[in-house]
């Protein structure tokens, strides 16, 4: 056996020991974003560190922990906080947890980030579903051999996002008077933030938001079979011509402004996810 599946495997048994049946949905929290989700009923936690083979998370704003319970009556599995091809992972390890989430059984996947946005329409504290992304982080987590048991060699990404979890997503947000917003996720490599020129560079290729994460994971998602949901929070606005400095503390702080917000929004589609998939 492929010594990545093989760790994969050993995660996913660790995990199988300590969980009380199988999670229907994976949820993937974002910078500032792990209180997005939950509490979730009869909850176990355990820290990143505590899981054999799992990468650990090294920025501020993700907690590192994996939450497993149940969520509007469905059993979840929730990571709280991610890592990042900038914190020197290659993309096989930045995709680790989705691996084994598929190992787990998960079929849906909710992954969620904090981002700069860039369309005009946009403001602070915005809730964005992704319709699409670009990936230009020079990366993808399917370089190299391709495990058939985990999917194809070449994966179609014409509808990497779900549509049906995207309707799902905007009747839940009507319903809760969430103002849900839709655009095209960026996905650079970071660490560091865009420049004005950068900005009018994406805005001309069609992104309405940027980030640095949630791209190889949807790629390894969509690999694996899963249906994949994407929301973006908004924590800053990327203006080419009025630019403003952010840091990253003042992105962490809008991110969990936003997280109660996410966390209704998240709830609600999952309550729905499983009866959106029979219509």
């Amino acid at each position: 056996m492929n010594r990545l599946k093989e760790k994969v495997h050993e995660a996913a048994a660790f995990l199988e020991s300590k969980l009380d049946g199988t999670p229907e949905t994976g949820v993937i929290t974002g910078t500032g974003l792990g209180e997005a989700v939950g509490p979730l009923d009869d909850a176990l936690t355990i820290d990143y560190a505590d899981i054999p083979n799992f990468p650990v998370s090294t920025v501020v704003g993700h907690s590192g922990r994996l939450m497993a319970g149940t969520l509007a009556g469905h059993p979840v599995v929730v990571m709280q906080g991610r890592v990042h091809l900038y914190e020197g992972y290659a993309p096989e390890t930045v995709t680790f947890p989705v691996r084994v989430m598929q190992a787990l059984g998960v079929r849906c996947l909710i992954i969620s980030n904090a981002a700069g946005g860039m369309s005009p329409d946009f403001r602070q504290g915005d809730l964005m579903v992704i319709r699409d992304h670009i990936n230009l982080t020079g990366e993808n987590p399917l370089t190299g051999a391709n495990h058939a048991d985990w999917g194809p060699r070449f994966p179609d990404m014409t509808a990497a996002y779900d549509r049906t979890l995207a309707r799902l997503a905007y009747r839940a947000a009507d319903r809760l008077g969430i103002a849900l917003k839709s655009g095209v996720y960026a996905g650079l490599k970071g660490p560091s933030l865009e420049t004005p020129a950068e900005i009018r560079y994406l805005k001309t290729i069609g992104a309405d938001a940027v980030g640095f994460s949630t791209v190889v994971e949807t790629i390894a998602a969509v690999h694996a079979g899963m249906r994949v949901m994407g929301l973006s929070t908004i924590t800053n606005i990327n203006d080419p011509d009025q630019p403003e400095s952010a840091s990253v503390d003042e992105i962490v702080a809008a991110a969990n402004r936003a997280a109660p917000v996410l966390n209704r929004l998240i709830q609600a589609v999952v309550a729905k996810i499983h009866e959106g998939a029979r219509q």
